[in-house]
């Protein structure tokens, strides 16, 4: 079969698993309101109820007055009340009929439900057979391995055999064609800069015949492929010798032997003492990388000098679908492969701090490069989020490097179906892939040890600066509790619509907003934390809204507390008796919302002035 057709074919499936999760994902919403309907209709009962023994008694207490005088009992009133307890009764039945359609609706959903999840099941079943035949043995490309191998031990004057152990590992075979010239570059090394002529060989006890081994292993839904030789191994000392000259080290520099090792893939990078036809003909080892790591795999070096060295990659088993971990820095998500995730864990705000002060994590006893997400991402130089108790933080490992994460949310890890990036995309440093969420959101996935690589110090000399200047990203301070400073200001009122609209209003606009259903449960959340500002409506059970606003003036800690009365109310008199309670602002219903945004940010900004504005 044409390859273009079954990418094609397993596109599609892969777009009938994304229906099915926006399905999923809206029957989940649907669920969730038809269970605030039972809330809902729990409490119009009870309130049904307490109409009922609320007219009965007033029945009752205006039949013993009638009684008491004497008098004869209107019949008109009778009327009235006995029309009341109809109307409760008529209301009860109603409710009873909606429960039933919501029961209906509860029963409907669910076979729905079912229904949706045996589709899933097919519809994934259909997504594994086809990736089966988008599958290939690895011996597929042996016989072309073995030919690049015997032309580069001819051309080089070597004896050199090739191995390959597990080559009935089946991988993706677009990925494999992808991969094919990282194998060929890796074979020419070994024989050009590992393997030594038969001469010295022999006079170093080895085989006059060198031997390079590939062996193939799966690891879940990752195939692990280590290519070996047994050869010289690195010259560290040449390596070290060409980065200085090539600006790579600085002259004072140590760096560890693994260190040293990782510099051959650096850009540029080669210990040839001339471009010739083999092996990496100038380029280097940075070509391999940048390929493996976009194919979304990994890639790491062992060596031992005089005994040979070991390439060990890991690469995804297939392109076309993927397990991604979605994560959140601000208001942006990404994904990032979970073959790169080593580890989620929770930091104190406290470590936190430390960690940003060193730039570094200390995570298994190692020492681990430490940035914000967003920074990388070049988003934000610091996390706009309040600091709890704990913050996520992701430990990262792409081969040999590691690097830790702080990030504002770990939203949980997900299969997604990987979306070409095309050419325009394909260049951009650390993206490796592209998906499309069951919301419909676009994420880009990222290699973020990449990132690190690319932007690492660029973002620690931004960071640098704004601390040397007291100012980051404009007025926000280099460091993580900024979402602290955020004004909160507090919402009540008795209509969860209001609320609600009201919440969603100012939390765009970057406020913290705490709710309140009465005067009472104000001054709970009153005791838990200041806030900037009061936004009150006036009627309300328990504790109305000057009841409240009394009580605020009374008390000395909160006596200059900024209040803003929003209510329907928009008489003379009830806007006069707010001003003596002393209210600071008097909002009428409907209000425009930037008129409301408005006197947010007026009375957030400074100290509320003793003046009263439009309604």
């Amino acid at each position: 079969m044409r390859a273009a057709l079954l990418d094609r074919l397993l596109n599609q499936a892969g777009e009938v698993m994304s229906s099915r999760s926006r399905l999923d994902a809206r029957l989940s919403r649907m669920r969730q309101s038809l269970g605030e309907l039972g809330g809902n209709l729990d409490r119009l009962r009870g309130q049904l109820r307490d109409v009922e023994v609320q007219s009965e008694s007033q029945m009752q207490s205006r039949l013993a007055l009638s009684k008491d005088s004497a008098a004869a009992f209107d019949p008109l009133e009778f009327d009235r009340f006995t029309r009341v307890q109809e109307l409760t009764r008529m209301m009860a039945e109603s409710v009873d009929d909606v429960a039933t359609v919501q029961r209906n609706l509860q029963r409907g959903l669910q076979e729905a439900e079912d229904e949706l999840v045996a589709q899933g099941r097919q519809a994934r079943e259909l997504q594994r057979d086809l990736l089966r035949t988008r599958m290939v043995e690895f011996d597929s490309i042996a016989e072309r391995l073995h030919a690049v191998l015997r032309q580069t031990a001819k051309e080089a004057g070597k004896a050199v055999a090739l191995e390959i152990t597990g080559g009935s590992v089946e991988m993706d075979r677009g990925l494999l064609e992808r991969l094919m010239p990282s194998f060929e570059h890796l074979l020419r090394n070994a024989v050009v800069h590992g393997i030594e002529p038969s001469a010295e060989r022999q006079s170093l006890g080895k085989p006059a015949t060198g031997s390079v081994a590939i062996a193939l292993r799966q690891e879940g839904n990752d195939v692990g492929i280590d290519i070996s030789d047994d050869g010289a191994g690195l010259d560290l000392r040449r390596i070290r010798d060409k980065a200085l000259a090539s600006g790579l080290l600085a002259a004072d520099a140590q760096p560890s032997e693994s260190a040293l090792a990782e510099l051959i893939f650096a850009p540029g990078l080669s210990t040839a003492d001339e471009l010739t036809a083999l092996a990496g003909r100038g380029i280097g080892m940075d070509v391999v990388r940048s390929e493996v790591q976009s194919a979304g795999g990994r890639v790491g070096i062992h060596s031992l000098a005089g005994q040979g060295m070991r390439f060990s990659l890991t690469l995804p088993l297939t392109t076309a679908v993927t397990q991604v971990l979605l994560l959140r820095a601000g208001g942006l998500t990404i994904g990032v492969p979970a073959t790169v995730v080593e580890l989620v864990r929770r930091a104190s705000a406290a470590d936190l701090d430390a960690a940003y002060a060193k730039g570094s994590l200390t995570h298994g006893g190692q020492e681990l490069p430490f940035f914000w997400c967003g920074a990388l991402l070049q988003a934000s130089l610091a996390s706009q989020e309040p600091v709890g108790r704990t913050r996520p933080v992701v430990v990262l490992r792409s081969a040999q490097q590691g690097v830790a994460l702080h990030v504002d949310e770990v939203l949980g890890q997900q299969e997604v179906v990987v979306k070409n990036l095309g050419p325009q995309l394909s260049r951009l440093p650390g993206l490796s892939a592209m998906t499309v969420l069951p919301s419909g959101a676009v994420v880009l996935v990222y290699n973020p040890v990449a990132l690190v690589n690319v932007y690492g110090e660029r973002v620690r000399a931004a960071i640098a600066a704004g601390a040397a200047s007291g100012l980051v990203e404009g007025d926000a301070p280099p460091v993580v509790d900024t979402g602290a400073d955020q004004p909160l200001v507090l919402v009540v009122d008795d209509s969860i619509t209001v609320r609600r609209v009201t919440q969603r209003l100012l939390r765009r606009e970057g406020y913290r907003v705490a709710l309140a259903i009465d005067g009472l449960q104000a001054l709970e959340r009153l005791r838990e934390e200041r806030p900037a500002l009061v936004l009150s409506d006036i009627e309300m059970p328990r504790l109305d809204g000057f009841d409240l606003l009394r009580q605020l003036r009374a008390d000395p800690a909160t006596a200059d507390l900024p209040v803003v009365m929003i209510t329907s109310r928009i008489a003379a008199k009830h806007r006069e008796h707010a001003m003596a309670l002393g209210a600071t602002h008097y909002l009428g219903k409907p209000y425009p919302e930037e008129e409301l945004l408005g006197l947010v940010r007026r009375y957030t900004a400074a100290p509320a002035p003793e003046d009263f504005g439009p309604a």
